[in-house]
């Protein structure tokens, strides 16, 4: 599913319009980007955890010439589903 059919499905469930439910959309990841950048994790119950992870920066290898290269130590965003996603993919 793409976000084009994310949208239809949430306003065929919603009753909004496509235009609103794109907004609503919008509003939801940028709420939770915003919050993630921050630091802070957003739990949304029965659904699942979105939450930052520290990477620690490590040493790579250029797949073309074998040389050792640096990769720097960045910020991962990560999701856990939670029980009631769990339940309803199962």
């Amino acid at each position: 599913m793409n976000k084009n059919e994310l949208v239809a499905s949430i306003a065929k469930k919603t009753g909004l319009s496509k235009t609103d439910s794109a907004k609503a959309l919008d509003a939801f990841t940028e709420s939770v980007s915003g919050s993630l950048k921050k630091g802070d994790e957003v739990r949304l119950v029965g659904f699942g955890t979105f939450s930052v992870t520290k990477r620690a920066a490590s040493t790579g290898r250029n797949p073309r010439t074998g040389a050792p290269i640096k990769i720097p130590a960045s910020k991962q965003p990560k999701f856990k589903a939670g029980k009631g996603l769990k339940d309803t993919v199962n």
